[in-house]
C-alpha cells in the first residue's frame, strides 16, 4: 500500500507537468504554423504528405528537448525556460533551412515531398541534438 500512496503522492507533479508541457507543445505549433507562409493544418487535411512531415518533424524536434528538460529540470520555471530555448531554437532552424532552401515554403504547399520531409529531419535532428546539450 505505501508504494500506491507514494505514487499517488507524485500525482499533482505529473499533472503539472503534464498539462505544462501540453501547453508549451501549443504554443509551439500555434507560433510554428503563424512563422511558416503555408497553412499546415489546412495542408494536411488536404493530405499533403509534405506538410505532414514538415510539422511532425518540427513538432518532434521540440518536444524531445522539452521532455529531456522536464525529465532533468529543478522546477517548473526551470522546464518552462529550457522549454522556451527549444522552441526558439526550432524557429531558428526553420528561418535557416528556408534560407539556404528558398524554394522550400512553395515546394511544401505544392505537394513535393522531398523538401518536406528534409524540413522535418533538419527539424527532428536539430531537436536531438538540443536534447544532448541541455546539460545542467
Amino acid at each position: 500500500m505505501d508504494i500506491i500512496e507514494s505514487s499517488i503522492r507524485g500525482l499533482p507533479a505529473f499533472a503539472l507537468y503534464f498539462v505544462s508541457s501540453l501547453a508549451l507543445l501549443a504554443l509551439f505549433v500555434t507560433i510554428y504554423i503563424r512563422t511558416t507562409p503555408f497553412r499546415e493544418l489546412a495542408l494536411i487535411r488536404e493530405g499533403n504528405l509534405a506538410a505532414a512531415c514538415s510539422l511532425s518533424g518540427a513538432m518532434l524536434g521540440f518536444v524531445i528537448p522539452l521532455a529531456h528538460s522536464v525529465a532533468q529540470s529543478a522546477n517548473l520555471a526551470d522546464m518552462a525556460l529550457w522549454g522556451f530555448i527549444a522552441l526558439i531554437v526550432q524557429l531558428l532552424v526553420y528561418f535557416a533551412v528556408t534560407r539556404l532552401m528558398p524554394g522550400i515554403a512553395a515546394d511544401i504547399p505544392a505537394g513535393k515531398t522531398g523538401p518536406g520531409v528534409f524540413l522535418g529531419a533538419v527539424s527532428l535532428a536539430t531537436g536531438i541534438l538540443n536534447s544532448a546539450c541541455m546539460t545542467y
